[in-house]
């Protein structure tokens, strides 16, 4: 699978805010009703500073919905998806991407 950066690939909705070695720092934010263009991340734990409600489509077609808290964290492997903002608040979340094993 080709790897599409977030940043490139949604720059409106994605900065940097620290790079290293180790690690990729990002700030997403999307907007009620906004969608990010496709894009991939490898590792990552992500925290969730303001949540709302989403839907997360992934590369194959497949489509999952999910109602996240302010203050909720996750990780997640290496993966390609599309993020909407279904919600009625805007979205923020702290991305921090493992460059271990790339």
């Amino acid at each position: 699978m080709t790897y599409i950066d977030a940043v490139k690939a949604s720059p409106g909705n994605y900065r940097t805010l620290l790079e290293n070695d180790q690690v990729r720092v990002l700030g997403m934010t999307l907007r009620p009703g906004e969608r990010d263009n496709l894009h991939s991340h490898p590792d990552e734990t992500v925290y969730f500073v303001r949540g709302s409600k989403v839907k997360i489509h992934l590369g194959d077609g497949q489509v999952a919905e999910a109602d996240i808290p302010d203050g909720h964290v996750m990780w997640h492997e290496a993966w390609t998806h599309q993020v909407e903002n279904v919600g009625q608040s805007e979205l923020y979340a702290v991305i921090v991407e493992s460059k271990a094993g790339r």
